[in-house]
């Protein structure tokens, strides 16, 4: 079959490169070379968390200079809001689905090196155009090339030994949770005391000195797969959410874990500025410093993750996310102490989610890390992305039409329904079953790893024999 032509193709020994982009040495310890494999650093994957951090920074930091730009460039702010913040996630959903596939076929270093060089040539750009349909389009061309950061974390995956690979990831995700508060509120400091380009200016700074810095810290691993055509890809990933049970119950827990996410901040925004609070702009986005907490969940939960099997942090996770949210439909409407409470707990319990999620389907066979991982990533990232799509649309629609106990109720049945995925398979069956607890219910990962192994030594039988 041509499918297994393809999967049982793997790279072919092409060298050793000393140079990138014709010219460029590559420093020597980062010289891609079999008999010496690149080494685990904590060190190392810090740096690479603060790079991810300023890369996904980028995605965020136009939302608290809207109004600025409205006037800077003399249009509508409704144009402005409309336009701006839907081209830029528009520009990275078509990333996602686009580019992080190539990362399979292509020299990561390269590949990563040249998003973030291209990304931050495009926000001087933006920085000095005069025209807000050349700004427009500059946001979508940005969005579409700032995926660096999704390509970081299955290397960082690989790279990490097994027994340390869950911390090493979230510290990495820490990184990108960072960016995310720290985009929105250095943008609006700065905007606040100056002008709007300067924010522009100093991500062009932040971005220069990231590229540097990728530059002396990514090893130049080979592609991982070669000769295989890009179409190829998709359509492995879409056989991996429909023919792998892991795959596709992590799927569904997932875009449930997602469409929560963007739901809960979606209607928080509209919660705090209506009856009673009257939040001011500023007052509500001071209030996302909440997601600090969630910050250090991260780091707590990937060292649980190392030592436990992930999908008891999941079912511990999702039924604390249940019961939070229960607490803020009750009483989040009337009682702030108790809003911040429930805010709280569902940020750190997300992100106990979303460190399980990683690690869960990270686990479908052992050699995921060195053949496939990045494929199960750019599966999970671009649901994720329509995930969050979906509840911020459903969050506003439910919020508006019909109050936040509604809202608070939908979400609700979203954690139910998720924790019914979970339940439906165990954590240590066989790689083939669909559903049920074969293997028992251990909170220690070796039952689950000793018969994942059994299961891909077969399959891997059959790809050799061609069948």
């Amino acid at each position: 079959m041509v499918v297994e032509t393809y999967v049982s193709r793997s790279p072919k020994p092409c060298g050793h490169p000393k140079t990138e982009f014709y010219f460029l040495p590559i420093p020597q310890h980062l010289r891609s070379n079999p008999d010496r494999p690149f080494t685990f650093s904590y060190v190392i994957t810090a740096l690479y968390s603060l790079s991810t951090m300023i890369i996904v920074m980028n995605l965020y930091y136009c939302q608290p200079l809207l109004i600025q730009i409205a006037k800077s460039f003399n249009v509508s702010y409704e144009r402005v809001s409309d336009r701006i913040p839907t081209f830029t996630p528009a520009g990275y959903a078509c990333g996602l689905f686009v580019l992080l596939p190539l990362a399979d076929i292509r020299r990561r270093r390269q590949f990563i090196l040249t998003l973030v060089l291209i990304t931050f040539l495009i926000t001087i750009g933006q920085a000095l155009t005069k025209d807000i349909r050349v700004f427009e389009v500059l946001s979508c061309i940005s969005g579409f090339t700032n995926v660096a950061a999704q390509i970081i974390i299955p290397m960082v995956a690989e790279i990490a030994p097994a027994k340390q690979r869950a911390f090493a990831l979230s510290i990495v995700f820490t990184g990108i949770m960072f960016g995310v508060l720290a985009a929105r509120v250095l943008a609006g400091v700065i905007a606040e005391y100056f002008d709007w380009r300067l924010v522009y200016y100093t991500y062009f700074t932040l971005q220069s000195l990231t590229c540097i810095c990728l530059y002396f810290i990514i090893p130049d691993h080979p592609a991982k797969i070669l000769d295989i055509p890009h179409w190829y890809i998709h359509w492995s990933m879409a056989k991996l959410a429909f023919t792998e049970p892991l795959a596709l119950q992590v799927i569904i827990i997932n875009l449930g874990a997602a469409t929560c996410f963007a739901y809960f901040w979606v209607t928080l925004t509209f919660l705090l500025g209506g009856s009673p609070y009257f939040y001011s702009t500023l007052d509500i986005g001071l209030f996302g410093l909440i997601g600090l907490a969630g910050v250090g969940a991260a780091l707590i939960s990937g060292r649980i993750c190392d030592q436990f099997h992930p999908w008891h942090a999941l079912l511990i996770a999702t039924i604390f996310l249940l019961l939070f949210q229960a607490v803020q439909t009750a009483a989040g409407g009337s009682d702030l102490a108790a809003l911040i409470v429930a805010a709280i707990g569902l940020e750190i319990f997300q992100q106990v989610q979303i460190i399980g999620l990683a690690i869960l389907i990270l686990s479908i066979s052992p050699s995921a890390v060195v053949h496939n991982y990045g494929m199960e990533t750019d599966l999970i990232q671009v649901e994720d992305y329509f995930g969050m799509m979906v509840g911020t649309a459903a969050g506003t629609e439910i919020f508006v039409r019909s109050g936040r106990r509604t809202a608070g109720g939908f979400r609700m049945g979203l954690y139910v329904l998720q924790i019914c995925v979970l339940l439906s398979r165990g954590p240590h069956c066989s790689r083939r079953t669909w559903f049920g607890y074969e293997g028992g219910l251990s909170y220690r990962k070796i039952a689950a790893a000793d018969s994942i192994s059994s299961d891909q030594s077969v399959d891997e039988g059959k790809v050799e024999n061609g069948h």
